[in-house]
């Protein structure tokens, strides 16, 4: 895909990765910019800067999503590009609250579900159209220290893998993005050995180290133009989930091993509790 002359849309558009890449799409000749946030101050700031629109946008409620869509179009003639990018993380096991995993899974996984919906429609009569889904290499590893992370990204590549198979026919292409750690606050939320009984080595998703937000919206802008499903910006994740193809028994024996150099005497449900 090429972004010149693009009407693009981009929730969790006011901070981090979702700021990075409405500034890098303007950067390349974008059309238009819509910025979706709940902070929509942030996201009012975020567009501005690029003469975007910025809203207000819960990506949980599909009726905010809906409009937010329908008035894309209307405002701007249609829409060839939504990114589908807000998220969260949070920190526990089995032990965790239900709602925890519920909330994560409206965020995760429906909002993807509501913009897939609503987008393709408008999409497939303009002939075709490009959805962008922030995943997590979590998505095709795990994440150790949460679950729910864990579970949700899983869900969300597997969506990612339903729509390019049963609309990809219509001319609608997609890509999940799967990066390990970038500097947003989801890397400061994220399991640490300061969470963890027993310390130990540090943050599981840095090991191969923590990118830019600006770093990873150019491996975004290439993944895009070549149209890969998988976008990887820390390319280990590629090799690391070779091997779990290969051999998941051992990839698994090598996952306890790594969590267990990093939190020695954790995580426990007796003295990790959240929620």
């Amino acid at each position: 895909m090429d972004i010149r002359g693009k009407v693009a849309v981009v929730t969790g558009g006011a901070s981090g990765i979702g700021q990075a890449l409405v500034e890098r799409f303007h950067a390349a000749g974008a059309r238009a910019l819509v910025v979706a946030d709940l902070d929509v101050d942030g996201a009012m700031a975020v567009a501005a800067g690029v003469g975007g629109t910025g809203v207000g946008c819960d990506v949980a409620d599909e009726a905010a999503v809906r409009s937010l869509i329908d008035d894309t179009v209307a405002a701007h003639g249609g829409v060839d590009l939504v990114v589908s990018n807000a998220g969260y993380v949070t920190v526990g096991g089995l032990e965790a609250s239900d709602e925890d995993m519920r909330k994560m899974f409206d965020v995760h996984v429906m909002a993807h579900v509501f913009a897939a919906r609503h987008a393709i429609p408008h999409m497939v009569d303009a002939g075709g159209g490009y959805l962008l889904n922030t995943a997590s290499a979590a998505g095709l590893l795990t994440q150790i220290g949460s679950m729910h992370y864990s579970v949700t990204k899983h869900a969300a590549v597997a969506l990612a893998e339903f729509i390019s198979v049963t609309y990809g026919h219509m001319g609608i292409a997609v890509s999940v993005l799967c990066p390990q750690a970038v500097e947003t606050n989801i890397l400061a939320n994220s399991p640490s050995r300061d969470q963890m009984p027993g310390g130990g080595a540090g943050n599981a998703a840095s090991v191969d180290g923590v990118l830019t937000s600006g770093e990873l919206a150019e491996m975004v802008m290439e993944g895009l133009a070549d149209e890969r499903f998988h976008i990887l910006p820390h390319p280990d994740v590629a090799e690391y989930l070779r091997r779990k193809t290969d051999d998941v028994d051992r990839w698994l024996g090598g996952m306890r091993r790594f969590q267990q150099r990093l939190f020695p005497d954790g995580p426990t449900p007796a003295d990790w509790l959240v929620g």
